[in-house]
């Protein structure tokens, strides 16, 4: 696992914008487009705030999310809601660049395949590999909605569903996050760096221990 230290939370948003738009041209001069997949949770907030102002030409770059709540579009819970109201709104890009969950499907489970069908479609039935995975982690190591000792550790699938107490979830699945390009993960404060160390070394039952080293890049403050 690669390591990118910063001192500075602007510092290491900096390293991330600099990443994504020598991605992005690169796929533009071969007329090719970037997949980018959002994190929820306030951790990307600061980051999102950031490429609201940039100068990023998102000409080809397409925005999936990694997991989303069984909630409004316009719920203050909702994934789809804070990087609309952070950045997407801000920025100059086509509706057809955003792939978001749509849980204005009132089953839980036909809103999953259908957002299956959306990655499937988008991919033209070939492997499914993001460019780009952007991941924050929870205080109990989970990435997406993946938690601990659950089945989705194990299980292979596109979308899936997650009932949890505080709120139902449709979560893309271990192993396409492992298949991505590139995995970033998040850790933007040194209390998110202490859970992590803690973490790595409690198993596989533990979903941040189950990226792909040699895919994920480790974002985090000295």
């Amino acid at each position: 696992m690669k390591t990118i230290k910063k001192s500075t939370e602007n510092s290491l948003i900096n390293h991330f914008i600099y990443i994504l738009k020598k991605k992005a041209l690169r796929k533009k001069e071969r007329n090719q487009r970037l997949s980018l997949v959002l994190t929820g949770g306030k951790s990307p907030i600061n980051l999102y705030k950031q490429l609201a102002i940039n100068k990023i030409d998102w000409t080809n770059i397409d925005l999936f999310w990694g997991d989303e709540r069984f909630v409004s579009k316009r719920s203050k819970n909702s994934n789809y809601k804070l990087a609309y109201d952070t950045f997407i709104k801000k920025i100059n890009i086509s509706k057809n660049n955003i792939f978001s969950v749509n849980t204005n499907i009132k089953n839980i489970s036909k809103c999953s395949q259908n957002y299956s069908n959306l990655i499937k479609k988008y991919f033209k039935k070939k492997k499914i590999c993001f460019d780009i995975f952007l991941l924050g982690m929870g205080k109990d190591g989970h990435v997406a909605s993946i938690f601990p000792n659950s089945n989705e550790l194990s299980e292979k699938f596109i979308t899936h569903t997650v009932i949890r107490k505080d709120f139902k979830r449709i979560t893309l699945s271990l192993n396409l996050i492992n298949n991505s390009k590139n995995i970033i993960v998040w850790l933007n404060n040194k209390n998110k760096i202490k859970k992590f160390n803690k973490l790595r070394f409690k198993g596989n039952n533990i979903p941040i221990n189950n990226l792909k080293k040699n895919k994920t890049l480790l974002f985090r403050i000295i």
